[in-house]
């Protein structure tokens, strides 16, 4: 990296910081910090069939991942009383939401807030999935869940989405980078192109093929399965990263 390159570089992320200190100035605070909780909460497989995930996540440490004997199985950690989330499941549509998403809620002042989630989801449920995330840092480990369509909206964050590993049908990808940096990583052996919507950020696309906006990998056109994914970059730096090995889908052809 150059110093031109690295001083934008610097100057996007002080953005980020002043970004995420306005988000956190905008609303008004009434919650107090309190004591640590921790909490389980598990939704039954049952019969679900194709199921519309929702996670809505406003501020603090998200952890998506696959693995789960049930449909969903979550750890939260928070120490506001106004972070604890709810949990919902209805007629095929599971919803993991953060109270008051829209905005933030009444953090203003609070520093040493705690608000973490690891969710893990079923690998062989068909599943559309939405993922919107404020503030802080998530890590999406994606490959081997059964997606159908995948949506993420990324607010002031710092995020990792994992898609490496082997994909037994074409998927859709939406992402919306928001202001932050995001590391999206990819197959090797499976068909990838992702289109660039260019904000004011920075593309980093080692191993992969360039065409304008449009980046594919050694795969892409030759493999029986691909992912399209369209990106939405705002500011940061992305960074589309072609994994050498990866978490392998449970699911066999």
């Amino acid at each position: 990296m150059n110093k031109k390159e690295a001083r934008f570089l610097m100057i996007v992320r002080l953005a980020l910081v002043l970004i995420g200190a306005l988000l956190l100035a905008g609303c008004g605070s009434d919650a107090k910090v309190g004591a640590l909780q921790t909490e389980s909460q598990a939704v039954e497989l049952e019969d679900a069939g194709a199921v519309r995930t929702e996670i809505n996540f406003g501020a603090g440490n998200l952890e998506v991942s696959g693995g789960a004997e049930k449909l969903l199985e979550a750890d939260f950690t928070y120490n506001v009383a106004k972070l604890r989330p709810e949990v919902a499941y209805r007629n095929g549509t599971l919803v993991i939401r953060q109270p008051e998403t829209n905005g933030f809620p009444s953090l203003r002042g609070i520093v040493d807030f705690r608000n973490e989630w690891g969710l893990r989801f079923n690998n062989d449920v068909p599943m559309d999935l939405n993922v919107n995330m404020g503030a802080g840092t998530s890590n999406l480990r994606l490959a081997g869940l059964s997606l159908n369509r995948l949506g993420i909206n990324l607010g002031a964050s710092a995020s990792t989405v994992d898609l490496s590993g082997d994909w037994v049908h074409d998927l859709v990808v939406t992402i919306d980078s928001g202001a932050g940096d995001l590391n999206l990583r990819l197959p090797k052996d499976v068909g990838v192109r992702v289109e660039v919507d260019r904000g004011a950020n920075m593309v980093e696309a080692p191993g992969l093929t360039q065409d304008g906006n449009i980046y594919t990998n050694a795969a892409y056109g030759v493999s029986e399965v691909t992912l399209q994914i369209d990106l939405k970059a705002g500011i940061g730096l992305i960074n589309l990263e072609v994994a050498q090995t990866g978490a392998l889908s449970e699911k066999s052809n």
